[in-house]
């Protein structure tokens, strides 16, 4: 039975950059994976940072605004 492969021990693969859509190394010879470079991880952290991306909460479903409003 062969021993299961790390990272360390399969060649080296081709990703998409996830901010500028170039060729990026998913191996440990790229510490900045999934990114080209650390300018690429720098400006998604960034991104992050400035809140441009957010993760979207599911809607308060106990609170019902359809029905009729009252005010004691």
């Amino acid at each position: 039975m062969n021993p299961p492969e790390t990272l360390e021990t399969q060649p080296p693969r081709t990703v998409t950059c996830p901010t500028c859509s170039g060729d990026s190394i998913y191996g440990t010879s790229n510490p900045h994976r999934p990114f080209c470079g650390e300018r690429c991880r720098n400006i998604d952290l960034g991104n992050w940072a400035n809140e441009d991306f957010r993760v979207q909460l599911a809607p308060d479903v106990s609170t019902d605004l359809t029905g009729p409003c009252s005010i004691d």
